[in-house]
């Protein structure tokens, strides 16, 4: 503990002021001066300063010794001093309320303090409630789990859907000519817009009449419409962005000026490899260049594989084990009491959520 002088202690008139100036110094005095700093009420100011003075009327026997202060006997007694000090600080009578605050859930500070134990005990609560659902869904059901669900002895026969999904290209390379051609106005902007619409169109209808058509595997049927939704908007994007493009490009011919801010290349024609990047990157926005990084990072492209199988696997596992057993056991809504259909779709809203939630992840995220 460092000791204060007796010329550090005179330098002002006023002992309370001297020490204030200097909240550093780790003496009893400086404790006492932090202590008064904080008060707020004249009461208590007054007694603090009794202390202060108090403190400031010890002058301990010192020398000066090659530039080095030596304390001396009093030393010890200004330790001592100093523990009464802090004992004075905790006493009883020394107000624990010093100005107004708010209730912490008051509509007046709740968006100000931080609710951590609040989101802990809802992520406790959520865990405790679904863990309760699964023990008790497994006592009641058993393992519904199936490999027939994933591949069935069918799944070698789903070849025209494995077919059917190496095909969709055909539908982005069609749009490429067409954009081709119209880019060298071999064709007009009308038939332009037709042919989108047909190919569009076509996109989506046809792997639906191929999973019509093929007693296939769910899992299969779901893959293959999951990769055409994303062809299907693809193309879409694809269409309005080139057409936009062309817009511009035609008004730029009648003298139109474009703002500075578009940094936008107009005379190249359709670039084929611009929509085979846009076909394979996460993205349903085309347009002729994407900001890029310098390289691919390996580690966090396997990270976001891993994550899709996780929780494809997931929906799986709701599905079969949650979501088929309850609707099996369901009467038509129209055939049975109102009352029980409301509560088979409210046994349903749960899972069901849990299914949309990992979709949307997988399909907004992962992709």
């Amino acid at each position: 503990m460092a000791v204060l002088t007796t010329a550090e202690i005179t330098t002002s008139s006023d002992p309370s002021r001297s020490l204030r100036r200097r909240p550093c110094a780790g003496s009893s005095a400086g404790d006492v001066a932090d202590l008064v700093s904080a008060s707020s009420s004249a009461e208590e100011e007054d007694i603090l300063e009794t202390e202060i003075d108090r403190v400031a009327t010890m002058e301990p026997e010192s020398s000066n010794v090659n530039g080095n202060e030596r304390v001396g006997g009093e030393k010890v007694k200004i330790e001592n001093r100093g523990e009464q000090d802090v004992k004075f600080v905790y006493r009883p009578y020394m107000p624990a309320h010093r100005s107004n605050k708010d209730s912490p859930l008051s509509s007046d500070a709740i968006f100000k303090q931080s609710h951590a134990g609040l989101l802990n005990l809802c992520i406790v609560v959520l865990v405790a409630v679904n863990s309760r659902l699964i023990i008790e869904n497994l006592m009641k059901y058993g393992w519904l789990i199936r490999a027939g669900f994933w591949f069935s002895s069918r799944s070698l026969r789903d070849w025209p859907l494995l077919m059917c999904c190496l095909t969709l290209p055909i539908f982005p390379l069609t749009a490429y000519l067409v954009e081709k051609t119209a880019y060298r106005k071999y064709i007009s902007e009308p038939v332009v817009v037709l042919l989108h619409i047909i190919i569009t169109t076509a996109a989506i209808l046809y792997p639906i009449f191929v999973i019509l058509s093929c007693d296939s595997a769910f899992l299969s049927g779901v893959t293959l419409m999951l990769f055409t939704c994303i062809v299907w908007l693809k193309l879409v994007s694809y269409a309005h962005t080139n057409n936009d493009m062309r817009a511009i490009a035609k008004s730029m011919e009648k003298g139109d000026a474009l703002p500075i801010s578009l940094n936008l290349d107009l005379t190249q024609d359709a670039s084929f490899k611009s929509l085979v990047y846009f076909m394979v990157a996460p993205t349903l926005c085309y347009q002729p260049s994407y900001p890029r990084t310098a390289c691919v990072r390996q580690s966090w492209v396997l990270r976001q594989f891993v994550k899709l199988i996780i929780f494809t696997g997931l929906m799986g596992f709701i599905i079969e084990q949650y979501i088929n057993p309850i609707v099996q056991n369901s009467q038509h809504p129209l055939k049975g009491n109102l009352l029980y259909a409301i509560e088979r779709v409210l046994k349903l809203s749960v899972p069901n959520l849990y299914v949309w939630l990992c979709m949307f992840y997988c399909f907004f995220h992962l992709w």
